[in-house]
C-alpha cells in the first residue's frame, strides 16, 4: 500500500467492511509517536433513509418487486 501525493492512501474493501467505514464515515487520524491508527469518529446512528440511499442499487436479485412480494406471501 502507498501513499499518494496528495496524501491518499485506498483502505482495503474487506477491512472498512469489518471497521463499519461506510462511505462519508468521519474519522480521526491518532500519532501516538510510534503507530498511526485511523479510528470512526463517534457520531449518532444513521437514520433509515441514510441507511436505505447507502445500501440502493447494491442488490443482486433479479426479480420485480411485485414477484418478490408474491414469493414472501407464498403465492
Amino acid at each position: 500500500m502507498r501513499i499518494n501525493s496528495k496524501g491518499q492512501v485506498t483502505i482495503p474493501a474487506d477491512i472498512r467492511a469489518r471497521a463499519g467505514l461506510v462511505p462519508n464515515t468521519e474519522v480521526a487520524v491518532a500519532y501516538d509517536g510510534t503507530d498511526v491508527r485511523i479510528v470512526p469518529v463517534a457520531r449518532k446512528p444513521a437514520s433509515g433513509a441514510a441507511r436505505v440511499a447507502h445500501l440502493r442499487g447494491r442488490g443482486e436479485v433479479k426479480m420485480s418487486t411485485d414477484a418478490i412480494m408474491a414469493l414472501m406471501r407464498g403465492g
